[in-house]
């Protein structure tokens, strides 16, 4: 039988075309806000409520940020639709944050019709121009019949090798012009290789330098979380019996009591994964990128050390620290043909040399932090409560700020993809939409997000999204009446000058009564356990403000400039090995 010409094929819209690709591709879930350019999609969408969840956020930059707290909860790409000119200028700094955290999303921005292209005409912006440099690919879709194509590539592309974000610009023309459905997953870009084949002889040799070691250490990072490689990355470490430590983005690929994990490294991790990467003969990186914050010091990071770099991206291997082997592969691969190698050793002695940092670090940083028993309270302290009560299942989203590191620092994981947070950009106002993302993605499991009260009033706004969706997310609201972090910088290295992060807020519990969600304020220490027990009560939504002590600090601290060694302790006291 001849084939189906053109003409005897169903003709569709662009815009059905886009939404029946979605569902090929397996989404569940579209975060968005229509407009102008991208009505005649929400038009389609109309007749396929029964087949796609459409999440009407409040703001743009809501939509995007809830689209990664999705993806990085459930592991697929998070899906956005905005309009063009402000719409899609509003994603830009999800964008961004997506691009550097590797977070997989496609972004569909609606753009006017063809003609009208590079005229200035209403609500246009150069979105190509403006996305190419923070994504994994830009492109914009002018005929119908090339849909297919563009989305299939774009789920290809942000979800394999090193995750990230993708543009879709939508021209209107596309959006109603018509043309057939064939749908046809794309597996394959000539050029593009997202699964580079590991070097043998790299594997082996890193086996003989781990062998040969005396006091190995291992930095992991999302790269591990990703690749789904938790279960690797423990068998290893026991194989081996190599302590090891975690990225901010790394927390939860090892469960907290793992006998091999001594902490978060960099400028507010643990005081033993940072000194022990300055007295490891082999480092072992896997799935990190040797940010600044967590090698601090260039000049002096890991000088004593072999460095071992596994990573799936080429451009991070030798980027910021030198390497002696680099092994350019996924970690889920990588690891269990390294611990095949892997010679069974007892490094009880190396792992010991923790032990006389956390006696430090439990005195003069986590007892007074937690289990202060007197004056105001603390965030480390609300932290800690959540982690117990909730017996550390819950999945942690942070914003950006002291809210974060104490989140980072006090929360306790028991499974992978159990921390939320915007790492390496940054992004105050990340965290109440993320968590409403998250929520989305993993309805079964608690949400719990700590949020300072500058973070909260970026996408408070968002708070109207809970209240529409019912979402049942979990907010700790911790106020201290300032930018707390940025305050501590001014009282460390500026002096006391406190310009411009002194806070004056509104009623936070009149705020969540008139968007219909419970809340409670918490300013007596003998009342946060309570709260938090009734806050994780229930699956509805609940705010729990905790009026926390203003002039809170958040130590460890690796002043910037200082080696990972250089660790104060408090203000004026800094860290020796006793």
């Amino acid at each position: 039988m001849a084939n189906q010409t053109e003409a005897d094929q169903q003709m569709f819209k662009g815009a059905e075309i886009l939404l029946k690709s979605l569902l090929a591709e397996g989404v569940e879930t579209i975060f968005g806000y229509p407009g102008g350019q991208n009505i005649a999609i929400y038009d389609q969408i109309y007749d396929y409520k029964d087949k796609l969840r459409h999440v009407l956020v409040r703001h743009e930059q809501g939509a995007i940020h809830s689209a990664q707290g999705y993806a990085r909860a459930k592991g697929v790409p998070g899906v956005v639709l905005v309009t063009s000119g402000p719409g899609a200028t509003n994603v830009v700094t999800g964008i961004a944050d997506a691009m550097i955290d590797s977070t997989p999303l496609v972004v569909i921005a609606g753009q006017v019709g063809t003609a009208l292209l590079g005229t200035d005409a209403f609500q246009e912006t150069d979105v190509l121009g403006m996305t190419i440099p923070i994504t994994k690919w830009s492109y914009q879709i002018r005929r119908p019949e090339d849909i297919v194509w563009a989305v299939a590539r774009a789920f290809y592309i942000a979800s394999s090798g090193r995750p990230g974000p993708v543009v879709l610009d939508f021209t209107r023309d596309a959006q109603v012009g018509c043309a057939p459905f064939n749908y046809e997953k794309c597996n394959f870009i000539r050029s593009y290789i997202p699964n580079p084949k590991p070097c043998d002889d790299a594997i082996a040799e890193a086996a003989k330098m781990l062998n040969a070691s005396r006091k190995p250490f291992v930095v992991f990072g999302q790269g591990i979380t990703i690749a789904g490689a938790e279960k690797e990355l423990a068998e290893f470490l026991s194989k081996g019996d190599i302590p090891a430590g975690s990225t901010l983005l790394g927390l939860s690929a090892l469960p907290s009591d793992d006998p091999h994990y001594v902490g978060m490294v960099g400028m507010h991790g643990n005081i033993a994964a940072n000194v022990m990467t300055q007295e490891c003969d082999v480092l072992l990186a896997v799935g990190m990128r040797f940010d600044d914050r967590v090698t601090g010091k260039l000049s002096t990071y890991a000088k004593q050390a072999k460095v071992i770099h596994i990573d799936i991206d080429a451009a991070e291997i030798g980027k910021n620290v030198p390497v002696d082997l680099g092994i350019l592969g996924n970690a889920k691969e990588v690891l269990p043909r390294i611990t095949e190698l892997l010679l069974p050793k007892n490094n009880k002695e190396w792992i010991a040399e923790a032990d006389v940092c956390n006696r430090v670090e439990k005195e003069k940083v986590i007892d007074p932090e937690v289990r202060p028993g007197e004056g105001f309270i603390k965030m480390g302290e609300a932290v800690d409560m959540v982690a117990k009560v909730s017996a550390s299942s819950a999945i942690i989203v942070t914003d950006v700020g002291q809210n974060q590191m104490h989140g980072a620092r006090y929360s306790r994981f028991n499974q992978g993809r159990s921390m939320i947070t915007s790492g390496g950009l940054g992004t105050m106002g990340f965290g109440i939409p993320a968590a409403i993302g998250a929520k989305i993605a993993v309805p079964s499991r608690p949400v719990v997000l700590f949020v300072g009260d500058g973070g909260f009033q970026m996408t408070i706004e968002e708070l109207g999204t809970i209240m529409q969706e019912g979402t049942g997310v979990k907010i700790v609201l911790l106020n201290n009446n300032w930018l707390g972090n940025v305050r501590m910088w001014q009282e460390l290295f500026w002096n006391e000058r406190y310009s411009y992060t002194r806070m004056t807020n509104p009623d936070y519990s009149r705020i969540s009564s008139a968007y219909g969600i419970k809340n409670r304020l918490v300013e007596k220490r003998e009342d946060l356990e309570d709260a938090v027990k009734e806050m994780l009560s229930d699956d509805m939504p609940f705010i729990l403000e905790v009026r926390v002590i203003e002039e809170g600090m958040v130590f460890p601290m690796i002043p910037p400039g200082k080696s990972v060694d250089e660790i104060m302790v408090s203000n004026d006291e800094w860290f020796t090995k006793e």
